[in-house]
């Protein structure tokens, strides 16, 4: 948008108004801002075991997270070992591939993280993974 003024010795400026251009710049920044991914990690502090071999799963997928002093957690909701068959069999209906993801802090007992295993699978789960970070 130019705005133009005369003057008496017939000469004209021309002005430049700046105003459509910053909203403009506003606006595509506003929109890399929202439509920008953000990695959401659960609150649970987890050591993960390192491997050299592991790659990102992008798909949804139940998430178990057993932390250091053996605490499980599915979906950042605590769960009470009792209790795991119970919320998993409420859970698994709703994801089509049925796979549950065990994050378990690299302290924990083996033989924990096994149970743990087994009672998803007699929950219904077709498919376990273990959680582990890239080296």
């Amino acid at each position: 948008m130019k705005l133009t003024r005369k003057y008496r010795d017939r000469s004209t400026i021309t002005l430049i108004d700046l105003a459509p251009m910053t909203d403009m710049v506003f606006q595509v920044l506003l929109f890399f801002i929202l439509s920008s991914s953000f990695i959401v990690e659960p609150g649970i502090k987890v050591n993960l075991p390192k491997s050299q071999t592991s790659e990102i799963q992008v798909q949804q997928k139940i998430m178990i997270t057993i932390d250091a002093k053996e605490q499980i957690f599915i979906e950042g909701k605590p769960v009470l070992l009792d209790n795991l068959e119970e919320q998993l069999k409420l859970l698994l209906p709703y994801y089509s591939d049925r796979t549950v993801v065990i994050r378990a802090d690299k302290n924990v007992r083996h033989g924990f993280v096994v149970t743990v295993m087994d009672i998803a699978r007699i929950s219904g789960a077709q498919k376990l993974a273990i959680a582990t970070e890239k080296e």
